[in-house]
């Protein structure tokens, strides 16, 4: 039994009715009926306009009422002004979705976000899904389906595209066509007003046309939804995306065209890598990555190396390279050992290998397969240059039969035209990636490398909580919520490090004077020297307003210091309040690195964590790593690596290396902060001080706000943390202690081992087959999940030391977004010990408290111990109307 997407009415309808059908020449209404016509539409298609009997020959009616079929789908081409009615008749003919191409909603400004709100509440009031308004349509090649109006058709493929620009549909189709790319599934935003990225990337996730995805975004809604689908469908699939709006002034141009939010692009790109996406900028590297990634190219590293006949194109990459951070293999000895006894003593010795201007097919071949065969190498870059001796189309037939039997990338760049005509066809004809120059070669190589990269970062989910001492979150949710209690939103020094302190990170302590006699007693209880800085929640930048001083080694420095502060900040801020004057020790570290660690509120996907060179230099170089918490130590220092103070991190000059553990550890306590404290909107540790000892927070500043309470704890984040705290213990009456714990990426192992165990009797209730093994794409879906729209719990037992599956029970949220789907299968050897029971009270328990109102089960109508089980949990049993051998179950998880 095949379970059918929510959004199949949509996506596979079987009968679609196009609303201002038309038989006039390129209107809206016309050119849909003739693409739908052209395309081949294998359901029922119903022409609705009251003007015409027929429309290109469909028989046409005066309403969507008057359709003598109930819709799975209508498009809809009428004035903005008619949609809502249209709309409400759609509802009470049973349409079950809609697509709305026409324009004039909220991109146009108030008055057309009042009439798209309206649009939308009554599509919901009739349970209609809508896809639009403004938008181009959706393409299905494999169905015949091409209900949009554009003048250009896909062919059927692969490739499923998403995007929120129709212009940008039609020429990526244009371009796609004479070059046989084809398409699984086109579908066109517009405004996102109901459907999303979120569920039309769910779809394309469980859709066995579709193996890989191209995106273009300008901006989203629903941070959450977006990455939790688009992590879903990276971890089984390619997945490349454009974003534009990379600059303030276009994000405000993106929102008059699409209504959506596009946020810090930083931020943006730090969650493309957490999603393990492949970022492009512009359309020339889209079609390069289509070509090659979605062909049978992957890849394995970002280790590079260059095979060229000429040295300066060589060069040329090499440069290309290092500006994008693609490091050049080290040949080992044994490779070396080769390309010494292939080529002639005046070659490079190194990469780039320059095989020199009189290469023939033969050196070519056989430093090729030398490069190919070496252990430190990820990927090649083959260039030629048509010189006197070298025979450019026969070189390239060398390389294609070469690239059949190689594991690694190949990427050729044949510079010139005509006399390298002939090797270019080859390379194309064989689907190996060629380009007239270095540079963009280099740089498909380093987006499919990044794609290797972010599949590491996606396989990460760390908890909220690191393995390290827990911190006193009751102690700083004080500080908050005291400071708040004031009206205040800006914590003081003392009240920010105090937050720091409760979450185990080093500060340098700080005490407040309020007059020159009190800063004298305190700077001696704390001892000489002493750093004094004006206390001001109106001052953000304190050196800048004069109220700081350094390194003060005497109480009569002290004092002096005092009234200087006072003065010199009341003279350049008059309107600040000032509180006092801050006392704290002088941190006097020889050989430590001024660093900057900071958290701002992204308005798309909320927290972030930033990280980069601080002091006085950090406005400067506003050039700062950016990262989505939650945090691992693996994030960690990929976050640190990110940035380009990284390289002042090791040894450097006269200074040994800072140390990392210390740095690691604030990093993972700043993350534990902002995953548990969701007032924070804003904080800078500035500087932090790292030397080779450890690490000190100088000087913090943290700004806060009231949020309302929250059913999900981590409402406020885009990545859901690995839930730990659901982790549970149950002992069986013979003493076996059993582990109930939230799934991780990492028990794909443990699954497919449980699911080749099964009887052919278990497998076939849960999985409607008697498969042996789980396929790749279903492990990555069952263990890769997010934590908020689907849960799952493994059972698991250690026999001689090592975690055995023995049970799991998921369950995934229903687009309604008040019930879901749930399922449970427990190993043949431990049914009828109460384990199927213990994991449906942990996974109804997970369910009520996440506020959901339902839980669906859909059973075999044979299955009699199963439907036996459910009631005894409390599942009402009822008929599937369309289905007889199935049968319903709904339980109400709310009073």
């Amino acid at each position: 039994m095949k379970e059918k997407h929510y959004l199949s009415p949509l996506l596979e309808p079987k009968s679609v009715g196009v609303i201002g059908a038309s038989e006039r020449e390129n209107s809206l209404g016309h050119v849909l009926v003739r693409n739908m016509l052209d395309a081949g539409f294998r359901g029922r298609l119903f022409a609705i306009n009251p003007k015409y009997e027929a429309v290109l020959g469909v028989p046409c009616h005066k309403s969507v009422e008057d359709v003598p079929h109930r819709l799975d789908l209508a498009v809809v081409a009428v004035r903005a002004e008619r949609v809502l009615s249209i709309v409400e008749s759609c509802g009470r003919a049973g349409v079950k979705a809609l697509i709305i191409l026409s324009s004039g909603f909220s991109e146009t400004g108030p008055r057309g976000a009042t009439l798209e709100r309206h649009v939308v509440e009554a599509a919901r009031r009739y349970r209609i899904r809508l896809l639009g308004p403004n938008c181009l349509g959706i393409m299905r090649p494999d169905l015949g389906l091409n209900a949009t109006f554009a003048h250009v058709s896909a062919i059927k493929g692969t490739i499923g595209l998403i995007s929120q620009s129709g212009a940008l549909c039609t020429s990526i189709l244009d371009w796609a066509k004479p070059n046989n790319i084809g398409f699984s599934a086109v579908v066109s935003l517009g405004s996102s007003s109901d459907i999303d990225f979120g569920e039309v990337l769910e779809y394309m996730i469980s859709d066995p046309r579709t193996e890989s995805i191209i995106m273009y975004v300008e901006g989203i809604r629903d941070a959450r939804r977006f990455m939790s689908a688009l992590r879903g469908a990276a971890r089984v699939k390619p997945v490349l995306l454009i974003k534009v709006g990379r600059h303030p002034d276009v994000s405000r141009a993106i929102r008059s065209h699409s209504g959506s939010m596009s946020g810090d692009d930083a931020v943006f790109d730090a969650a493309l890598r957490r999603a393990g996406v492949i970022r492009l900028y512009n359309m020339g590297q889209l079609f390069a990555a289509a070509n090659a990634l979605f062909s049978h190219f992957r890849p394995r590293g970002n280790r590079l190396a260059i095979v060229t006949n000429g040295g300066g194109p060589g060069v040329m990459a090499a440069d290309r390279a290092a500006d994008l951070g693609i490091p050049l293999t080290e040949f080992s000895e044994g490779t070396m050992e080769k390309l010494n006894t292939t080529l002639p003593p005046g070659w490079s010795r190194g990469n780039p290998v320059d095989i020199l201007g009189d290469a023939d097919v033969e050196r070519y071949r056989k430093t090729v397969q030398a490069v190919l065969e070496g252990p430190n190498v990820d990927g090649v870059l083959v260039m030629l240059t048509p010189q006197a001796i070298t025979d450019p189309t026969a070189v390239a037939e060398a390389i294609v039969e070469l690239e059949k039997n190689a594991d690694k990338p190949v990427v050729t760049c044949w510079m010139g035209e005509e006399l390298v005509r002939g090797g270019r066809k080859a390379f194309e004809a064989a689907g190996i990636p060629t380009f007239r120059t270095p540079e963009p070669a280099v740089e498909l190589f380093s987006h499919i490398s990044a794609y290797y990269r972010n599949q590491k970062l996606l396989m990460q989910t760390p908890a909220s909580l690191s393995h390290l001492k827990p911190p006193s979150i009751e102690s700083a949710r004080l500080v908050i919520e005291t400071a708040l209690a004031e009206r205040r939103k800006v914590l003081n020094e003392m009240e920010s490090k105090a937050l720091l302190a409760a979450f185990r990170i080093p500060i340098a302590q700080t005490v407040v004077a309020r007059s020159a006699t009190e800063a004298m007693v305190l700077a001696e209880e704390i001892g000489l020297p002493v750093v004094m800085k004006i206390d001001s929640p109106s001052i953000i930048h304190k050196a800048d307003s004069g109220g700081v001083r350094l390194n003060l080694g005497s109480l009569a420095a002290v004092r002096t210091a005092y009234q200087e502060i006072l003065e010199d900040v009341r003279r350049n801020k008059p309107d600040a309040a000032i509180n006092g004057v801050a006392i704290e020790p002088m941190i006097l570290k020889r050989n430590g690195r001024e660093l900057v660690v900071g958290v701002k509120r992204d308005p798309v996907f909320g927290p972030v964590i930033t990280f980069g060179e601080g002091g006085n230099r950090v406005e400067a170089n506003k050039d700062l790593a950016v990262a989505l918490p939650p945090l691992n130590n693996y994030l960690v220092r990929d976050l640190i690596r990110s940035s380009r103070v990284s390289s002042l991190l090791g040894e450097f000059r006269t200074m040994p290396p800072v140390n990392m553990e210390a740095l690691e550890f604030v990093l993972l306590r700043i993350s534990e902060m902002v995953c548990e404290l969701p007032w924070i909107t804003a904080m800078e540790i500035n500087p932090l001080i790292v030397d080779e000892n450890g690490a000190v927070a100088v000087d913090a500043r943290v700004t806060t706000e009231n949020i309302s309470p929250s059913v999900d704890r981590y409402a406020h984040m885009a990545i859901h943390p690995y839930p730990s705290q659901l982790i549970s213990k149950w002992t069986q009456p013979d003493g076996v202690d059993v582990t109930i714990r939230p799934i991780k990426p990492e028990d794909a192992e443990l699954e497919v081992e449980f699911v080749r165990k099964l009887s052919s009797e278990t497998k076939y209730y849960r999985f409607m087959n008697t498969m042996r093994e789980l396929p790749p794409a279903m492990v990555a879906r069952l263990t890769q999940i997010d934590y908020d729209r689907e849960m799952a719990f493994l059972a698991t037992i250690d026999v001689e030391g090592k975690e055995v599956e023995v049970g799991v029970c998921r369950y995934a949220v229903n687009p309604d977004g008040e019930s879901c789907e749930f399922a449970v299968v427990v190993a043949d050897d431990w049914q009828h010990r109460g384990l199927a029971r213990k994991l449906m009270g942990v996974l109804i328990e997970t369910a009520r408290n996440k506020g959901l109102l339902y839980m669906n089960g859909v059973f075999l109508a044979n299955n009699e111990r199963m439907l036996k089980f459910v009631q005894g949990l409390g599942f009402v049993l009822s008929s599937d109307p369309e289905d007889s051998t199935v049968k319903l179950g709904v339980l109400a998880l709310q009073d």
